[in-house]
């Protein structure tokens, strides 16, 4: 029987609180076999009337609970992994603000205890006459974000399905707006989807300042009787992502700019003396929207996504929003293989073209510094790049370039402005123009012309980066700073999502992924890349174990200085290639035994035979395991150059369950017993396993679904296994 392996905590600590929650889930998993992320069993999304003042949302894995009448509240948000409950109160719906005016969605409950919730008490719903009124809900099939197009080898992209209800609201001071809150429960995931929507139908435009579109009322992580919001843990179970994120850090949590951590001072019964605890949870954006929704036109928040967790461990939560995002964002698990051309003449894209053919790369990407110019929409510069594009296709080979956005000043006509100062600077990045600037809107333009007119295949942005509002009154894009940052970044959006459905493949340097980007970077610093590449290797590993935490491998890409960059001496280079072969090899096994594609960035990917030969053996190799390569990263041990290190693909649908990459950065041969933790390969009593090409030996796993097994691994080098 199937055992979760969370909660390896001793015995005395197993009857408190919320882990003795768990451990009941364990023992559940151990009797029954099942877990959600290994399973692979359907657990379709419905939605219950189990009266007529009550309907749910639930899956087997969550349940979000509704009361009807008089007016709407939900009172229940439940993880039935755990059966632990979410919520500790009842909270409006969601709060907007419209001309100036503050209004509430959904029921009331006066309710002098705020720390817990009994079902009897929605007997005191109230429907004040100033908030918004529930008039009837609809229930539909989940549909995709916005068009999306393949046209790269993906790993997995069969997209969310599930089912969404969307509640109706109107207000009687405010003749024609329809409001509407939607809600989206997914198969097979414990995943709940949220936003809000305006319609006016009315005869006059109503000026909206802020949307609120998500309030709950969550239980508190820990009992603190002094400390403050920002300081105190948040709730554990619930995860939140939204597509409202901008921070250049190359992670989800950093990057999420809507998600607010509140205390509650009406809840007067919790532990901590100043009603510090962080336990209202808000999503909003903080700058506010701004804009004027006119007759005729319809608005959308934020889109928010509450994932729901059942474990303390780092590896299974992970996993559970990678999980996710194979689901909500499944053109992101496209992974061409392509190389970072640098490149001053035509010819030399041709070559690099050729060599991709010879090689078995799929992709040539023109890197910053090249001689492709975007923003030319010259005849002639078009002309030129689309005979390039067209000899790439006629080879099978797609292509694509670089753009830079921020970072770079344009004009005090043109650039952000600041509101501390009324000039421009100030920006994240010290100056970038204002997406919304007729510059900014003839950018967006020239890129969409660009690639409409030459047929290139991949696109890498530079920027834009939302967060920097602008104070400009005369940009065309947006009155002033109030609307600033919301129209930059739905301007952005829309280029995005126009670009995925046409097929184009997108590498930006933020979390725009629910917004139809592919790929980002792992998180790196610039400068590592001109250290010596025997520090270069350690740190690249280094960098794959703690990015692919929260991303699939397709998600990241890394680096590989195949010429200087930021500086850097011979023995940072891998140029002449021929001259590195033993470092050239290894750096492109570990990204691709990551599954994670490296930029590499010259002016050739050979120089030599025996160059292309190696190049060759690795992308073949890479070929033949693409599948599990592809599949989501278990850590083994963190590189520390002191011992062996390395990671494990895991794959339970698949026809290997496991790939494990071990690394040895000593100068000595490295020969030992290592166990593999095999719980997520989906295997429960035996595994078939070889080294690198070798014969398969099976081993039994023991009660933890272990196995440990001798391996050796050369000095300097690295070896690898598959499971089956």
């Amino acid at each position: 029987m199937r055992k979760n392996p969370f909660i390896p905590v001793p015995l005395s600590f197993l009857l408190t609180g919320l882990v003795f929650s768990f451990f009941c889930t364990a023992v559940k998993a151990q009797e029954t076999g099942e877990d959600w992320l290994v399973d692979g069993k359907s657990r379709p999304a419905k939605v219950v009337e189990v009266s007529p003042k009550e309907i749910q949302l639930t899956n087997g894995l969550i349940r979000r609970s509704f009361h009807l009448s008089p007016n709407l509240v939900c009172y229940d948000f439940a993880n039935l992994s755990t059966g632990e409950q979410l919520l500790r109160t009842v909270m409006p719906e969601a709060r907007v603000t419209l001309d100036g005016k503050v209004y509430e969605v959904g029921g009331s409950l006066n309710l002098k205890e705020r720390g817990f919730f009994k079902k009897e008490w929605l007997s005191e719903v109230s429907s004040p006459t100033a908030n918004f009124q529930y008039q009837s809900y609809a229930v539909s099939e989940i549909t995709p974000l916005f068009p999306s197009k393949s046209r790269f080898w993906a790993g997995e992209e069969k997209g969310a399905k599930g089912k969404k209800v969307s509640f109706s609201y109107a207000h009687p001071d405010l003749s024609g707006i329809v409001l509407k809150i939607h809600y989206e429960i997914y198969d097979d995931l414990p995943l709940i989807g949220k936003y809000l929507t305006l319609e006016n139908s009315g005869q006059k435009p109503i000026h909206i300042n802020q949307v609120v579109h998500e309030i709950l009322g969550t239980v508190e992580e820990e009992s603190a009787v002094v400390g403050s919001t920002g300081e105190m843990k948040k709730p554990h179970q619930l995860y939140v992502e939204s597509d409202f994120a901008f921070n250049n850090s190359m992670n989800a949590e950093l990057s999420d700019q809507a998600r607010h951590w509140k205390q509650d001072s009406a809840y007067t019964s919790q532990v901590n003396y100043n009603y510090q605890t962080p336990s209202t949870l808000e999503i909003y954006p903080e700058k506010g929207i701004g804009i004027d929704l006119q007759p005729k036109e319809d608005f959308r928040s934020i889109r928010s996504y509450e994932l729901v967790l059942d474990s303390y461990d780092r590896e299974r939560n992970g996993l559970a929003r990678r999980k996710m995002y194979r689901a909500l964002t499944p053109w992101a698990m496209q992974n061409p293989i392509f190389m970072h051309l640098v490149s001053k003449t035509d010819e030399q894209v041709r070559t690099a073209i050729d060599q991709c053919v010879a090689t078995g790369y799929e992709a040539v990407i023109l890197s910053f510094g090249s001689h492709i110019d975007m923003e030319d929409t010259t005849t002639a510069n078009l002309s030129r790049w689309k005979d390039l594009a067209d000899y790439a296709h006629s080879k099978g080979i797609k292509i694509g370039g670089y753009s830079l956005f921020s970072s770079r000043t344009i004009g005090p006509e043109t650039d952000v402005i600041s509101p501390l100062t009324g000039k421009p600077g100030g920006a994240f990045f010290g100056n970038a123009p204002c997406l919304g600037s007729e510059w900014g809107l003839s950018y967006l333009e020239k890129l969409r012309n660009f690639y409409s007119q030459t047929g290139f295949d991949i696109f890498e942005n530079d920027g834009p980066y939302p967060g920097d509002v602008c104070a400009s009154t005369s940009h065309p894009g947006h009155k002033g700073l109030e609307d600033s940052q919301w129209t930059q970044i739905n301007l952005q959006k829309g280029l995005y999502q126009w670009m995925n459905g046409e097929g184009i493949y997108i590498n930006a340097p933020d979390w725009y992924f629910l917004d139809g980007t592919h790929k980002i970077a792992m998180g790196y610093r610039e400068v590592n890349f001109a250290l010596p590449r025997e520090r270069q290797k350690v740190l690249n590993r280094q960098n794959i174990y703690d990015a692919t935490w929260e991303k699939t491998p397709s998600m990241g890409w890394g680096f590989v200085p195949l010429t200087a960059y930021h500086g850097g001496g011979a023995d940072a280079v891998l140029e002449p290639l021929n001259d590195h072969l033993v470092d050239y090899k290894q750096l492109m096994m570990q990204y691709y035994g990551a599954g994670i594609q490296a930029c590499y960035r010259g002016p050739r990917l050979y120089d030599t035979e025996e160059t292309k030969e190696v190049v060759i053996s690795v992308i073949d190799w890479y070929k033949k395991y693409r599948s599990i390569l592809n599949a989501d990263i278990v850590r083994l041990r963190r590189a520390d150059g002191r011992d062996w290190d390395g990671w494990m693909h895991v794959d339970p649908a698949g026809d290997q369950k496991g790939l494990i990459m071990l690394f040895n950065p000593t100068s000595e041969s490295i020969k030992k017993e290592v166990t593999l933790p095999l719980y997520y390969t989906g295997l429960t009593d035996k595994a078939s396993i070889r080294l690198e090409d070798g014969s398969s030996k099976s081993f039994a796993l023991n009660r933890n679904y272990e196995v440990s097994l001798p391996v050796e691994i050369p000095a300097n080098g690295y070896t690898w296994l598959v499971v089956e």
